[in-house]
């Protein structure tokens, strides 16, 4: 939901990575003993957006500080990390992570990992454009819908245009 109204993002797409299943399910994924987490795969322009910013906005609509946690959702699948592509996406995460925290931003330490990019699975269709297909449902209003607001008050230079 907030990726995709990001200004030179191409393509997002739900799904899971880090883990040991090949292609999982998410009824798998759930159960918390594949390894994998649930993530995003971004497709985007650089001339228009950085990696730098699209970590800013990571690091900004959701909680890096709890570990195998977001909100009510808890399990190793709801880890907060970032699968690198190479060294130097590696190098650039864990400088801002590290920047962050020194400069107490959050409450609490940044858990977020860093791990290598393997092998990405994409998610069952019904999790595709969730937000945008099931905005009224419960977890949408109370759970992305917030975080939705905080993006598009926080980052609004950065949206696209319609």
């Amino acid at each position: 939901a907030i990726f995709q109204q990001v200004d030179g993002v191409l393509k997002v797409e739900s799904g899971y990575s880090g883990g040991h299943v090949v292609n999982p399910t998410y009824k798998e994924v759930c159960t918390g003993s594949t390894g994998h987490a649930e993530c995003l795969n971004i497709i985007y322009d650089p001339s228009k957006v950085t990696y730098d910013e699209l970590l800013e906005i990571f690091w900004q609509t959701h909680d890096p500080t709890t570990v195998d946690q977001q909100g009510n959702d808890v399990g190793p699948q709801y880890r907060s990390v970032i699968f690198y592509h190479n060294q130097e996406q590696k190098e650039v995460a864990e400088k801002y992570k590290n920047e962050l925290n020194k400069s107490g931003a959050f409450n609490g330490p940044i858990v977020t990992t860093f791990e290598p990019f393997t092998k990405f699975y994409k998610a069952e269709n019904y999790h595709q454009n969730y937000y945008n297909e099931n905005g009224t449902q419960p977890y949408c209003q109370f759970v992305v819908r917030p975080k939705v607001e905080k993006f598009r008050k926080v980052f609004k230079d950065k949206l696209k245009h319609p």
